[in-house]
């Protein structure tokens, strides 16, 4: 099962925090927007199960040692994997990053922060727009609610998980004893070593492992650039090379007050990335999708992908509508906006190899060559067999429940995500902690809340704006007699409805969310709130349909998918890695350009051509340059590298990851990837065809920090110099 949004936390204004729902789209029209190099990937892919050349999203309890060796004579130390996983780290709104220096400096993109940024700017303050620099720590920004987590242990409790499951119990019985389970697991570590503790699914249900976490969350924003250098080229360039763009940005950690001790960092590289240079990327990639049965896959492409663009583009018409309406409105939808066209562009990639015959071809051989191993013993045949079946069977029931899943929900607009959880866990803290929805377990309950009262601003125009048009859609699209329509609209319009919850709420105000938090079951039954009231009618609906998808969907997926990992298993051992799923993992490769049609592309830009490009276009937005730039252009060394493309394999999530050498220093940090490389969410694209990540090169973030910025504090901090 897959989530409609990636790995997007609370707030960040893309996520869904609904059902899930599987993802998938098409149509001929946007098959015609699609590049030729996409279409003629599907040359890349053959059966084999084994990884090929620089392929994988590997777990720390199983790094690719065996590839490695093999094929770039390297042995790193367990001493070496330790450092580089303690000195990774992963942000709560989204992304990854690292730490930098001994004093909790921690380095990810721009765009992963720029949610944060966005939070700690004003009308006056335009941070996004003109960048920010904290000279002295004194003047560093604490951000209102970003969480950062450091994986610091991890355990297998793959066995305890999976025997949870009684012999003879349904689906729906075995998966809830599975999770009630889990939720032991966790609450039992978290009382014991006071860190955040998370019961990990891998492989469908093949392994479970206990991933433990240091949790931060006074962070304080250093720099940022200003998004014109970060998203140089706009979405034009976006998703594309070469590009010309200063994606990173800086945050420090705190604990008690002062900059937290970091033992575990990465140096910076004297020379950066070069050329053939082996590297690796330690990161947290949001979701793939390689491990799906072809059922599963078909579903993606024929309806939930579909039902994925429609939503994206409707909350991206309904934002763009809302800036148009002047400055202070763009400024306020800007992360949004951006946020949705990326989404957006990344899926048309993603959704051309589904569309592809000969690669879903691909997929159908490898599932039949699995199915067909499994056959050859009779043992693994009766234990295994069914799998599949039972994931079929169960998928024939989601396209007619899929645009109820998708519309039935509240958390497009931030004071309906706010009423939404306060209604859910007055509900949920009443149960044992083993029977509650898993973002209500205990061990869960400090993050949930601190999100929960943030001091973000929330534009009330902003969402009202969003929910009307929200409510409007999903009417349109469920028909007026939907459950979830009666209950939201009663007898009003969704602009109606909109207006008088949004503009009669008090949830605006911290205090007021912390009360009804507090006040429990009996203050959430009495409040008058009319978003309170609105999310008190709609639960009932979106729990029945959560009920409804856990029973017949998600509980067969579980059962079935541990299944078929362990006739995977029995096939091919552990020489497959299993799915990403916003948690710690190692991706390698090397540094290196690449043919398209019949030209070279080079390994790394540089700042000529970042003028260049700038100048081809008279300096038309999105190819203007910020005032600095162009003021300070006789200051740069204009050979210095700015950008770079490397063969590791990345996807959504991996933003903000810090590209390392062998020594474990630092040489870069990624933040995109091209076009030839989007159909790997569902499998992998060989590095042979120019599929490339793309990073900012850590020669050019040092020249612009030091000759534009003039962030001499920050550059001897970063460099020891």
């Amino acid at each position: 099962m897959v989530s409609l949004f990636d790995a997007a936390p609370d707030y960040t204004r893309l996520e869904y925090t609904g059902p899930k729902i599987v993802g998938s789209f098409e149509s001929e029209a946007l098959m015609k927007t699609i590049p030729a190099c996409i279409i003629i990937l599907l040359l890349l892919f053959c059966l084999t199960p084994l990884p090929r050349a620089d392929e994988g999203m590997w777990t720390f309890d199983n790094p690719p040692l065996k590839q490695w060796k093999e094929r770039y004579n390297f042995e790193p130390s367990a001493a070496w994997l330790e450092h580089v996983r303690l000195a990774s780290v992963r942000l709560n709104d989204g992304g990854s990053g690292s730490f930098v220096s001994p004093d909790g400096l921690l380095m990810t993109n721009q765009h992963v922060g720029r949610s944060q940024v966005q939070k700690l700017s004003t009308p006056q303050h335009d941070f996004i727009k003109d960048g920010f620099y904290a000279a002295t720590r004194e003047q560093e920004l604490r951000c209102p609610d970003l969480e950062v987590n450091v994986l610091v242990s991890y355990e297998d409790v793959t066995k305890q998980v999976q025997e949870a499951a009684q012999k003879g119990a349904s689906d729906k019985e075995a998966n809830a004893q599975r999770k009630a389970m889990m939720a032991k697991i966790e609450k039992e570590s978290t009382e014991k070593t006071g860190l955040r503790s998370e019961v990990i699914t891998l492989y469908s249900g093949g392994e479970y492992w206990l991933y433990r976490y240091k949790k931060y969350t006074d962070v304080r924003l250093v720099f940022t650039p200003e998004q014109q250098i970060a998203y140089f080229g706009g979405d034009y360039d976006n998703f594309t090379y070469p590009r010309y763009s200063l994606e990173t940005a800086f945050f420090r950690i705190y604990e008690n007050g002062q900059p937290a001790k970091t033992d575990h960092f990465f140096k910076w590289s004297a020379n950066g990335a070069s050329e053939g240079e082996f590297i690796v990327v330690p990161g947290n990639p949001g979701t793939t999708n390689r491990l799906l049965t072809v059922a599963q896959l078909r579903y993606q492409r024929d309806v939930g992908n579909p039902l994925q663009m429609q939503v994206w583009n409707a909350r991206r018409e309904t934002y763009e509508r809302y800036a148009s309406l002047g400055t202070e409105q763009a400024r306020r939808s800007s992360p949004a906006r951006l946020g949705l066209a990326n989404n957006l562009k990344r899926m048309v990639g993603q959704q051309s190899g589904l569309l592809n015959p000969r690669l879903m071809k691909t997929k159908e051989q490898e599932e039949e060559a699995l199915r067909a191993g499994i056959a050859r013993k009779a043992e693994l045949q009766a234990a295994y067999g069914s799998a599949w079946l039972q994931i079929e069977a169960a998928y024939r029931e989601l396209p007619a429940m899929a645009k109820r899943l998708a519309f039935s929900s509240l958390t497009v607009a931030r004071p309906g995500s706010i009423a939404s959880t306060l209604v859910r866990y007055a509900e949920e803290i009443r149960k044992p902690n083993d029977q509650r929805y898993e973002e209500f377990r205990d061990s869960k309950l400090e993050s949930l809340k601190f999100g929960l009262l943030s001091s973000a601003p929330i534009f009330p125009d902003m969402e009202e704006a969003s929910l009307a048009a929200w409510l409007d859609e999903a009417r349109k699209n469920l028909s007026p007699d939907d459950p979830f329509i009666r209950a939201a609209l009663e007898d009003s319009s969704p602009a109606a409805v909109a207006k008088k919850t949004v503009g009669g709420t008090k949830l605006i105000e911290v205090s007021m969310r912390k009360a009804l938090l507090e006040g429990g079951a009996d203050a959430i039954a009495k409040s008058d709130d009319p978003m309170i009231a609105l999310a008190r009618r709609v639960e009932p609906v979106i729990r029945a349909l959560r009920s409804w998808q856990e029973e017949k969907i998600l509980s067969v997926e579980n059962s079935a998918g541990e299944k078929i990992a362990k006739a995977r298993f029995a096939v091919y051992g552990k020489s497959v890695y299993p799915d990403a799923n916003f948690t710690l993992r190692l991706g390698y490769g090397t540094v290196a350009g690449y043919e398209q049609g019949t030209t070279l592309v080079p390994y790394r830009t540089t700042f000529f051509g970042l003028y260049d490009r700038a100048a081809s276009f008279h300096e038309k937005p999105p190819f203007n340059l910020p005032k600095r730039y162009k003021d300070g252009k006789t200051a740069l060394d204009l050979e210095t590298p700015l950008n770079f493309v490397y063969t590791a394999d990345t996807i959504g999530g991996n933003s903000g990851s810090p590209v390392i050498n062998k020594n474990a220093e630092l040489v870069g940090i990624n933040f995109d990837s091209n076009l030839q490389k989007l159909p790997n969410r569902y499998l992998y694209v060989a590095d042979s065809e120019g599929s490339r990540a793309v990073g900012v090169h850590s020669a050019g973030i040092i020249e612009a920090l030091k000759k534009l910025y003039h962030a001499d504090n920050l550059v001897r901090e970063l460099t020891g110099k």
